[in-house]
């Protein structure tokens, strides 16, 4: 078989293993051609491919970002997109396309398939929030490196007598957030899921302070909220192709008003990129081996329509259908559990 492969949205640790993953079963155990597209679905629009064969993937599965590049391009929005994606993929003759990304990227694979084109998806989201499977490759990486940070931010806190204010990934689901919160012994977690006041975040810093602990640390993911407020703290007004503000500055917002309420110094760190970043964890390498393994054998068994998924130990698959539409929230006992160590 001729089978093509993609790479779309924000790049993740754990890209590369899932396209090594594909070519190495592909052709060594069924003889496929497998045709990478570069950029995402930018490069099915513009058909520029490259041929993915076994010299291609040596020494990739430790590399961060992905070989294929990508791009957050929505094939809906240009026109004619989906047309000309589909006479692209004949043009190739290709017999299956498999598309790794999350809601945005999967959405037209959805699309697409619909249409009649024969589609795989992988599951990719370092927020850990797409529906359908238990867990993403690249969120273990993004925690690791989450509190790795936050470890190294506890002793010039303490050193300084300083709030530290952290802000991880997490658009609309605070699984970066609550892993790494937890992970690091933060003080304060706030998430997406839990618009949070204001006063009860200082009520619980001035608690620590009066234990004697004259230093905090307090995680929020960039997709949290004040109460008060019905909109996330963005940069800029623009929009990307899939109608997505650029979130991000409530790190900020939230150093510059506790310090104004409490006195204590306060600092904020934004991770933003860095979580993206360099080498997989041995985890995602193998989760995102196994994904790859899984998407090749879907298109021989003919599970089309469909995303490869993890349920609990297994590897299976789901309609896509089941994958998009909403977003896999942070679990309440998950989050009661770490307010136990609040303040």
């Amino acid at each position: 078989m001729r089978v093509g492969i993609l790479t779309g949205g924000g790049d993740c640790p754990g890209l590369n293993a899932v396209i090594r993953a594909v070519v190495r079963k592909g052709t060594m155990f069924y003889g496929d051609s497998i045709l990478g597209f570069l950029e995402g679905w930018r490069g099915v629009l513009e058909n520029r491919h490259m041929q993915l064969d076994l010299d291609a993937i040596p020494g990739i599965i430790h590399r961060g970002g992905t070989i294929l590049r990508t791009s957050r391009t929505n094939v809906t929005k240009h026109e004619n997109g989906l047309e000309k994606a589909r006479q692209t993929l004949e043009a190739n003759k290709l017999d299956a396309l498999i598309a790794i990304g999350g809601d945005d990227t999967l959405g037209v694979a959805l699309k697409l398939s619909q249409a009649g084109v024969k589609v795989v998806g992988v599951p990719k989201t370092i927020d850990n929030d797409l529906a359908g499977t238990d867990f993403c490759f690249g969120f273990d990486t993004a925690v690791n490196i989450a509190t790795d940070a936050i470890d190294r931010l506890h002793t010039t806190a303490e050193a300084h007598n300083r709030v530290m204010i952290v802000e991880v990934m997490g658009r609309d689901a605070g699984w970066i957030a609550t892993y790494s919160g937890i992970a690091g012994g933060a003080d304060v977690i706030l998430v997406p899921e839990k618009p949070f006041d204001l006063e009860q975040v200082c009520d619980l810093l001035k608690r620590r302070h009066a234990r004697g602990k004259y230093f905090s640390i307090v995680v929020v993911a960039e997709g949290a909220r004040y109460a008060q407020q019905d909109d996330q703290t963005t940069v800029g007004g623009k929009l990307d192709e899939f109608g997505h503000v650029r979130l991000g500055g409530i790190g900020i917002s939230l150093a510059e008003a506790i310090e104004k309420r409490t006195g204590y110094e306060t600092r904020a760190v934004i991770l933003g990129h860095i979580q993206r970043g360099g080498s997989p964890t041995a985890f995602d390498r193998v989760l995102a081996t196994r994904y790859g393994v899984q998407a090749i054998d879907m298109v021989h068994q003919g599970e089309f329509g469909r995303m490869a998924s993890l349920q609990g130990q297994k590897l299976t698959s789901v309609p896509l259908t089941d994958a998009l539409g909403r977003n896999r929230k942070v679990d309440p006992e998950l989050y009661d559990m770490a307010s136990v160590f609040f303040g």
